[in-house]
């Protein structure tokens, strides 16, 4: 295990780097340089934390990857509704039902970061991850962050020990990314006793067999939703029949129809009108769990194709020793390995900017959601960017296998028809580019938490330096450069659009993803720059071990550079005419010069690294 080299390597002293960590403001990669030290990298996993992953890991392939397998059919809950039931209430017995719960309340209270472990390990179980994501995430969370002490009680104990199944009921037929407009409604009885709750929600994970929902309506006539605790057994709940859907058919999605729903006042969860406020928080939290769930996508797609590679063979030899089934696995890794350092930097920095409000004085569910805010933009732009790479990733896999790869029976058809909606929910990844570049401004122009004006005015500086050419290339100059550019880059397009178009810039979409793109690019490549930097700091790797993981980082620049290059020309030709448009330009490609690696022989030796470690072995 790695943690084993850690210990046995006497040079190697990495808890001295954890010491001073402190907790970055959110956003503040734009403007500011990380050091190594101050990130956290997956060589750092506890053995506690490893045993957690393989334990849940260990659990979904036991009882679902291998059963499908198999019986080459994939769960579906229209006949299998009761063996997916009786999966989660297994995976309860383990303790798995609990993770984000207190112990007194029946759980096992995993920090930030391991929990995202446990997403990760989720994704063995396929549509699965969905089922036992609702119960341990969206489902039960607004309790342990909102909750009273009494409905903590009454509801995390049987949510932990899968005795209560749990879903979270916000969409409507008429408001999906526009959450607060629902119009679902909420009026008081006549002793105002009670809530009678009457409308509709759509899509509801776990709602064909959850006894708790956590409800979203408008109380009378209020501007803002307000969010119950509302049991099946209330009566006037009901529930459509299970959807027939493109992928994920093991979990269970229904509509829920409430008619004079009963629901007593003590199960208002929160404050009246601060529904739409605990929907954005839990949404947060979901969109980076869903980030750790699709990077470990990733790395299935990856096992699977070395597997299937290296023993189909075609032309009296293995594909795997094709360039082109080289080049589908090299660059998996990479997307993979960069993704990880990403998601997990993330996670750390929530764990210690929780321990920061803490220390300050705030409660833990204070403390919690607040660092879960303060890392919003970060979490929406790994939404999309783990999203995406695994519809990358699964599609590749699914090529490497041909023919069979597109056959029932191998289970990459249905990993590839799953990974579809991880772009759709959680926030659409349209939604989730312009939140970021909303949130991003709010905080620079409205809140000033992040100085994005004094960044601005250095950029001018900043630019006549990048003519230069650079005096030398050795150690980590010339990526520490390509990093730094692609964030000026960001702050010089996304800048001089808003002084030319100001309040009109929301409503290009086009230019504002562009933007996002940028900005996700420039926090990925650093992640993984900064965790290639910290393994070869403490020594946590040795030989080709580390030359194929600084490969690896090496390609993702090198691909960043190229998709900002797009974004921006795209950008630029959008609005810009005449000599701005050309010093736009100038200005672009002074940033993003051309990076010369090889890597086309980097992606082969990455692959070349996973065949002979049977598979992904970052």
């Amino acid at each position: 295990m790695e943690t084993e080299t850690i210990s046995q390597n006497p040079k190697t002293d990495i808890s001295s780097s954890k010491k001073n960590m402190i907790a970055p403001p959110g956003c503040s990669f734009l403007i500011k340089e990380e050091n190594p030290d101050n990130i956290f990298i997956t060589e750092e996993w506890s053995e506690e934390a490893q045993m957690i992953f393989e334990t849940t890991k260990e659990f979904c392939v036991k009882e679902i990857f291998e059963v499908i397998k198999s019986r080459g059919a994939e769960f579906d809950v229209h006949q299998d509704k009761e063996e997916v039931i009786s999966i989660l209430e297994k995976a309860a017995d383990l303790g798995l039902c609990g993770v984000s719960i207190a112990e007194k309340f029946g759980g096992i209270d995993l920090d930030f970061n391991e929990g995202l472990l446990f997403s990760e390990a989720t994704a063995y179980g396929f549509s699965f991850a969905t089922t036992i994501g609702a119960q341990v995430s969206i489902g039960s969370l607004p309790i342990v962050y909102y909750g009273t002490e009494e409905q903590k009680a009454k509801y995390l104990p049987g949510i932990a020990a899968g005795t209560l199944k749990a879903a979270y009921a916000l969409t409507e037929p008429s408001s999906g990314s526009d959450a607060n407009s629902g119009k679902t409604k909420a009026i008081f009885n006549p002793d105002k006793t009670k809530y009678i709750i009457n409308g509709q929600k759509l899509w509801i994970t776990n709602g064909g067999f959850a006894d708790v929902f956590i409800v979203f309506a408008k109380i009378e006539e209020d501007e803002n939703l307000s969010a119950f605790i509302v049991e099946r057994k209330f009566g006037g709940l009901t529930t459509g029949a299970e959807e027939k859907k493109l992928g994920i058919k093991g979990s269970s999605t229904v509509a829920v129809f409430f008619e004079n729903c009963e629901v007593p006042v003590e199960n208002l969860l929160g404050e009246r009108n601060g529904g739409f406020k605990i929907a954005l928080n839990i949404l947060n939290t979901g969109r980076i769990k869903l980030a750790a769930s699709t990077m470990s996508g990733c790395k299935i797609a990856v096992e699977e194709s070395v597997k299937y590679a290296q023993t189909r063979e075609q032309f009296n030899q293995p594909i795997s020793q094709f360039g082109a089934i080289k080049h589908k696995i090299g660059q998996m890794g990479v997307l993979a390995f960069a993704t990880e350092a990403a998601v997990y930097r993330t996670g750390h920095n929530i764990n210690l900017k929780t321990e920061e409000f803490l220390s300050k004085g705030k409660t833990e569910n204070e403390s919690k959601l607040g660092a879960i805010r303060e890392y919003a933009v970060e979490c929406s732009l790994l939404k999309v960017k783990c999203s995406e790479a695994v519809d990358y990733c699964i599609d590749e896999c699914l090529q490497v296998h041909g023919g069979m790869g597109y056959m029932a029976e191998m289970g990459i058809e249905m990993g590839y028809r799953d990974a579809r909606i991880t772009r759709i929910y959680e926030g659409t990844n349209e939604i989730n580019r312009m939140l970021s570049l909303a949130e991003l401004t709010k905080r620079a122009l409205k809140t000033k938490e992040v100085d994005l004006v004094s960044a601005g005015k250095k950029i001018p500086g900043y630019l006549a330096s990048q003519m230069l050419p650079m005096k030398s290339k050795t150690g980590w100059k010339q990526e520490e450069r390509i990093v730094k550019n692609i964030k000026t880059l960001f702050l010089l397009l996304s800048g001089r659009a808003g002084q030319q178009l100001q309040k009109q810039l929301a409503d290009e979409q086009e230019m504002v993803m562009n933007y996002a793109n940028i900005l996700g690019e420039a926090y990925v490549a650093e992640s993984v720059l900064l965790k290639v930097q910290k393994i070869e700091l403490y020594k946590l790797h040795t030989g080709n071990d580390f030359e194929v993981r600084k490969k690896a980082m090496q390609v993702y620049l090198y691909e960043a550079l190229n998709i900002c290059r797009k974004e921006a020309y795209d950008s630029i030709n959008a609005y810009a005419s005449g000599q701005e448009k050309y010093w736009l330009k100038k200005m672009t490609n002074v940033l993003l010069p051309d990076y010369d690696i090889n890597t086309k022989a980097y992606r082969r030796d990455i692959a070349e690294y996973f065949y002979e470690n049977g598979g992904y072995a970052f």
